[in-house]
């Protein structure tokens, strides 16, 4: 009997939510340690195996549950509560599971023929450098920051440009390279999400990759199959970075509320922490603000759930629209966290006091490049104003027309 021929009894989502819900507590103990190993541990990804959780998007013809991604964000937002970094690594290896619903379905038989609990890396920045050959591509190149690669033993989705004759990139590709065709370079030793393994990758010379392993991450496919497949690949992966951060943020809130409630005013005559006004004031407008990102975040995934169950596909006005509302959540959750550390004073900065930890996660996941509110408040400005969108961010580039311009 095939995996895919194995009778699979599909989980509830509030049941899957409610799992990870009830690790928080664990999690949140076993962060420290986490840090300080500077990779999650393998027994911590096989409770995230044994939860269900990297099932969530993976297709059915390969033993997933074939779920919406509005599942895997929730549990991405419980999780990230206890522990950013277990919840990172849990975000990037579990939402690969979604992208090879985007392939042809040798790159998923390849992967989880024998095994569908191989679980898969990646690093997406364009830095390798691809060739196009008979049935596939040369690639060769370093990949930094990829997230959880200790634990990827099918491989790593890598990008490359791929180049035209005129020097113009033609487009950004994603290759899926099996794993005994890297080495894994340990740099990662970084202020937040200090936890997540996030190493160097880099790939024998001229490794060959099969047509069959490669996507366009640029152009918008609508592949056959489950309607979860249909959906933007950028949106549902930037959406997941999105997801966690707004579950850092939450961790962030909990602890501040768990701080506040006993804590005493050490001036002769003040008021004790909980009936500060200020205190009172900035809680308040720090929920305000991530649970406006969280319903901004889901809503944007509901909104094109329903745009690919009426018409197959999410248009592309909308994904303008949507890629703002995702990159601007860690501005806003960001905003939040630090707002609540500043009202903690010095205790707030001591190791010993996780809330440190949860906002130095915010801020480095601030960082990443899914969440480039800037550039994309720019383009989302100038498409509004009829001024037309960058090349190659939301559709393929027209090349000769580039070239025209040169």
């Amino acid at each position: 009997m095939t995996i895919a021929e194995t009778a699979l009894e599909i989980p509830t989502a509030e049941s899957l939510i409610a799992k990870a819900a009830a690790m928080v507590p664990a999690l949140r103990e076993g962060a420290d340690q986490t840090e300080e190993a500077r990779s999650v541990s393998p027994q911590r990804i096989d409770e995230f195996r044994a939860a269900g959780f990297f099932k969530i998007l993976q297709p059915r013809q390969w033993g997933g549950y074939g779920m919406n991604p509005e599942v895997f964000y929730r549990v991405l937002m419980e999780l990230g509560r206890g522990c950013p970094s277990s919840a990172w690594c849990l975000m990037i290896l579990g939402v690969h599971q979604w992208e090879f619903g985007k392939m042809d379905a040798r790159a998923g038989d390849e992967i989880w023929g024998e095994d569908n609990d191989i679980l898969v890396a990646s690093s997406y920045a364009p830095v390798g450098k691809a060739e196009k050959v008979d049935g596939g591509w040369q690639l060769s190149g370093t990949w930094p920051t990829s997230s959880g690669s200790d634990h990827a033993r099918g491989g790593a989705f890598l990008g490359a440009h791929v180049m035209g004759d005129n020097g113009f990139p033609e487009d950004l590709k994603v290759f899926l390279v099996r794993r005994e065709d890297f080495e894994l370079i340990d740099d990662w030793h970084v202020v937040g999400l200090a936890g997540t393994g996030s190493k160097t990758l880099k790939l024998k010379d001229n490794t060959f990759i099969p047509d069959y392993r490669t996507h366009s991450a640029v152009h918008y496919t609508q592949p056959e199959g489950d309607l979860s497949y249909k959906l933007p690949f950028n949106q549902i992966f930037y959406g997941a970075v999105s997801a966690v951060i707004v579950g850092m943020a939450q961790g962030v809130s909990d602890l501040f509320i768990e701080h506040m409630k006993p804590r005493q005013n050490v001036f002769v005559g003040g008021p004790v922490a909980a009936q500060n006004p200020f205190v009172q004031e900035k809680l308040g407008n720090a929920i305000l603000l991530i649970r406006s990102a969280r319903a901004r975040l889901l809503q944007c995934l509901q909104e094109s759930t329903r745009a690919v169950e009426e018409h197959g596909k999410v248009a592309l006005e909308d994904r303008v629209h949507y890629s703002l509302d995702i990159q601007a959540v860690a501005k806003d959750c960001f905003s939040a966290s630090h707002m609540l550390f500043k009202k903690t004073s010095a205790r707030g900065i001591f190791l010993s006091n996780p809330i440190q930890r949860q906002l130095r996660s915010v801020m480095v996941a601030a960082n990443h490049i899914t969440q480039n509110e800037d550039d994309t408040s720019a383009q989302l400005g100038a498409y509004l104003l009829g001024q037309g969108l960058p090349p190659g961010v939301y559709e393929l580039p027209d090349v000769a027309a580039l070239s025209q311009q040169q």
